[in-house]
């Protein structure tokens, strides 16, 4: 068994080769499940991933509840303990993790495809899934660690930024609140608070399955039959609200003791399937999703040095998700590098990219492309999104094509209507520039002023 664990660990670092295409298989199980497979018989791996409709999204007034609720499904199942379910999988040589966000959670697993090693892998994931205990201690354990998170996320400028922004983007919508929740929600749950998500959440009607591997069809099926066939149907989790627009423009400041002044600027964006995905995502790539070559960046780093580096993207989700700028600036810098940003996204929207920009975005994008479908495990990523946010089954087939057959023009119609400068909100994380001034400074100061 060792040698199996092994041999897995060295194959979990290899890619398979490029596939030509990317056939996607899809069918739904009895019991309401949509599955998506791909056969990929070049390495004898299978990898597995069940998502559901079971994200922090879900978690209304009691934030916290859907990554909590998923970190215990682990913490023990049936007659096992962590450690026990840990054991199985460890002397299998699989490999299992689980997730939350704000839109999903996610359990995922991968293994050897042989029968004797795949069988009780599925087997001790199906238990977990479909019996799981929910022990008093482990969830004590997790709710303290949640609890230490929210604290260390106070003193993290980054994370207090993020929690501003969503909070301001998104006002009431239920993607203001932080996944992992806040002191006073997280205090509050309970264990049976946590049964009664699993129990409306983790049914069959609500999961994607996502199967990648050494298989053919029929084995497909009956891995799908085994780990999703003891849930009940249920009934799908509800569409979210809409994201409402933002009416004007709003500065929120956050003071903060550290070096450096962060800034995140935004609005909601887009969400899957939109229209105007492909414009934007490749106008984003000029704008400022491809590094150092990117416009903010060059305007920003490059030509003036007011940051190391400044990003800008689009997070499609269920709903509208957020489109973000950001950088870290000193503070006396904040004011000059802000008035980059809002001309630099200004005269992108009102010009669009040069057909210089728009050729080398393409050639960026389009041959970067292979490498993200290079491996089963970046394959089944993008499955699993396909299959939850239910894209076209030729969605990576056709990736490129759509890439190429975005125009300048395109993109300066799509960034007109879709990004709104004068009513995005911004954040800032930092010192106040009073406040920057040390004790020998200000006594520095006092002695000039007498002396003037």
């Amino acid at each position: 068994m060792r040698t199996k664990l092994f041999l897995l660990i060295g194959l979990f670092f290899v890619s398979q080769p490029l596939l030509a295409g990317v056939n996607i298989q899809h069918w739904t199980t009895e019991n309401g499940a949509r599955v998506y497979f791909v056969a990929a018989p070049e390495l004898p791996i299978v990898d597995l991933q069940i998502i559901f409709n079971a994200g922090a999204a879900r978690d209304q007034d009691k934030a916290g509840t859907a990554v909590l609720t998923n970190a215990l499904l682990s913490e023990g199942a049936g007659d096992l303990s962590a450690n026990q379910i840990s054991e199985r999988f460890d002397e299998l040589g699989a490999r299992f993790s689980s997730t939350a966000q704000r839109d999903m959670a996610n359990l995922t697993l991968r293994s050897l495809s042989e029968k004797e090693v795949l069988s009780p892998a599925l087997e001790t994931l199906t238990l977990l899934l479909s019996q799981p205990t929910f022990p008093k201690d482990a969830f004590e354990r997790e709710r303290k660690r949640m609890l230490v998170g929210i604290q260390q996320r106070k003193q993290s400028p980054g994370a207090l930024a993020d929690e501003a922004f969503y909070k301001a983007v998104f006002k009431t919508h239920p993607y203001a609140v932080m996944p992992t929740g806040y002191e006073d929600t997280v205090e509050s749950l309970t264990v049976d608070d946590l049964k009664a998500f699993y129990q409306r959440y983790y049914v069959a009607s609500n999961a994607t399955i996502a199967i990648v591997g050494n298989l053919d069809r029929a084995q497909a099926e009956q891995v799908a039959k085994t780990v999703i066939g003891k849930l009940p149907k249920g009934t799908p989790a509800q569409n979210l609200p809409e994201v409402a627009a933002i009416p004007q423009q709003e500065t929120i400041s956050v003071e903060h003791p550290s070096a450096q002044t962060h800034i995140l600027l935004g609005q909601p964006g887009m969400k899957r399937g939109d229209p105007d995905y492909y414009t934007l995502y490749v106008g984003n790539h000029m704008l400022g999703g491809s590094g150092l070559i990117a416009r903010l960046s060059n305007e920003i780093r490059e030509k003036r040095g007011l940051a190391y580096s400044t990003y800008s993207y689009f997070l499609p989700m269920q709903q509208y998700g957020p489109f973000q700028i950001g950088l870290q600036t000193r503070t006396d810098q904040a004011d000059a590098a802000l008035k980059v940003v809002h001309e630099t996204v200004k005269t992108f929207i009102e010009n669009g990219p040069t057909e210089e920009e728009l050729t080398a975005a393409k050639k960026n994008i389009t041959g970067g492309f292979p490498l993200r479908i290079s491996s089963n495990k970046k394959i089944l990523g993008y499955v699993g999104m396909i299959g939850f946010y239910d894209l076209p089954l030729d969605y990576l087939d056709t990736f490129n094509e759509k890439i190429q057959a975005v125009t300048a023009a395109d993109i300066q119609d799509a960034f007109k209507r879709r990004v709104k400068p004068d009513k995005m909100v911004t954040v800032l994380v930092g010192k106040k520039l009073k406040s920057l001034l040390s004790r020998q400074d200000t006594a520095l100061c006092c002695v000039l002023l007498f002396l003037i």
